[in-house]
């Protein structure tokens, strides 16, 4: 391994000072970040909505499903070097957290431009056949993908940098970059969803274009600064050459958690091929849309960015000596994370319709749909923010493994599963879905808890890469 340098960047309070607090400082930036984030996409389908109608609620919910699908590869190389960066942060090495970060940007751009784009841009209207979108939809959701598949880098190096700069102890400037891309998203959006003077109205596509360019001009800034040397993390001086151990490395730790995103997120498409099959298909598609890849993702960020939290500083504490620590974090993030979710699945049983309202949404086969299924929601939030906060203390501590193959089973195999069998047996019914989305985060939650608890993580060792 190299020798250490200085750390004079790192914050050491995390592997020395109180846990909670350790866990908080990184945990609430991050939260914030993403229920901002959150709020970007609330904004998206309120202003589609009015403008379009539900159809154009359903295809970005389509569209954004598919998307993540394709794009989840690519974030597995992100989940490694997070893991590499937290590791070597906590020994204070600097360098090789520089080069760990430097050389997943260097892939991520490869397969983002070189890859996605070009097989993203052919492949979108077949994607958008797999889903059984109504016709309707499909016009919406076709362009939409397109721009996303084409001009996704901004976007995929935010999620990036953001990760590599928790995972090396700094959470407050993902937060104000993200602040930053919001803000823009949402001016960007007055722009081209309704149109404003020469610019013409591009509906659901302008939400599309606003979300590449907001993340364009976040990708120019941060490169700015760093190459300049001014984070945490810095690009100054490290080598562009492609460095085969760490990619290696990266793609080792990374891709298991790669294809456990890349499972969920069929699962997750394979869960609007059976709303598809339900007699109000595309109302049902609608309120799938907003309720679950809207407002649940309240609780689901929350629970990502104390993931995040809980991925940093278990891998931190482990770089640095210290386990018990490690299990002390995943603990206390996990209740921060059920008093969250709590208080926002007690909103979605109180005040649904004016909830939906926000989206413009009246229909009233959406709004009974919608209602029913918030109902679900309140009570799954509860399991799936356990269960991620526990999965990122196993991925911080290197292990991607057990995510994957638990996953595989509560995302995949029992809710799917489940609604194979419904659907032979009589119509399928959306509230059979919703049933099936309970059924699967419950399991995971259980199954993620257990296998930290076993402690089995202690005796991994993330191997070490030379200069």
């Amino acid at each position: 391994m190299s020798t250490p340098a200085a750390g004079k960047r790192f914050d050491r309070s995390i592997v020395d000072g109180p846990i909670g607090q350790a866990v908080w400082k990184l945990a609430w930036p991050t939260v914030l970040q993403n229920m901002i984030g959150g709020l970007q996409g609330v904004i998206d389908h309120a202003m589609v909505g009015h403008l379009v109608g539900f159809q154009g609620n359903a295809a970005i919910g389509v569209a954004f499903q598919i998307f993540l699908v394709v794009v989840v590869f690519i974030g597995s190389v992100f989940t490694g070097m997070g893991v590499l960066v937290a590791r070597f942060t906590g020994a204070n090495d600097e360098a090789a957290v520089n080069r760990a970060a430097s050389q997943a940007f260097l892939v991520a751009v490869a397969l983002s431009v070189g890859i996605l784009a070009p097989v993203g841009w052919f492949a979108a209207p077949a994607l958008l056949d797999m889903v059984n979108a109504a016709p309707a939809v499909q016009r919406e959701a076709l362009g939409y993908l397109r721009i996303m598949f084409l001009f996704n880098i901004g976007m995929m190096s935010f999620f990036m940098l953001s990760g590599g700069l928790r995972s090396a102890g700094d959470a407050k400037t993902p937060l104000r970059l993200g602040v930053a891309m919001t803000v823009m998203n949402i001016v960007f959006n007055v722009i081209f969803i309704r149109g404003v003077g020469p610019i013409p109205s591009f509906g659901t596509a302008g939400a599309a274009i606003g979300t590449v360019l907001s993340g364009g001009l976040v990708l120019a800034y941060s490169l700015w600064r760093l190459f300049g040397g001014a984070w945490v993390i810095s690009f100054r001086g490290v080598s562009w050459r492609p460095h085969w151990p760490t990619i290696r490395l990266l793609f080792q730790v990374g891709l298991p958690a790669g294809l456990q995103g890349i499972a969920m997120n069929v699962a997750g498409v394979l869960l609007l091929r059976f709303i598809g099959a339900t007699e109000q298909s595309a109302e049902a598609q609608a309120a799938y849309a907003l309720g679950y890849s809207e407002l649940f993702s309240f609780i689901t960020w929350t629970s990502v960015g104390l993931m995040g939290a809980a991925s940093a500083v278990v891998g931190q504490n482990l770089g640095a000596g210290f386990p018990a620590r490690s299990r002390q974090a995943v603990r206390a993030a996990a209740r921060l994370g059920l008093s969250m979710a709590a208080v926002i699945g007690s909103l979605f049983l109180l005040i649904p319709t004016q909830l939906f309202a926000l989206f413009g949404a009246s229909n009233a086969a959406v709004l009974d749909v919608g209602r029913g299924l918030l109902a679900f929601l309140s009570v799954s939030g509860l399991f799936i923010t356990v269960a991620l906060t526990y999965t990122g203390g196993l991925q911080g501590s290197g292990d991607t493994r057990s995510p994957l193959f638990i996953s595989l089973l509560s995302q995949f195999v029992l809710p799917i599963g489940y609604l194979t069998v419904v659907q032979q047996t009589r119509q399928l019914q959306p509230t059979d879905v919703w049933m099936a989305i309970v059924m699967g985060h419950a399991l995971r939650c259980a199954l993620s808890v257990y296998r930290f608890e076993r402690g089995k993580w202690r005796e991994l060792e993330v191997g070490v890469v030379t200069r």
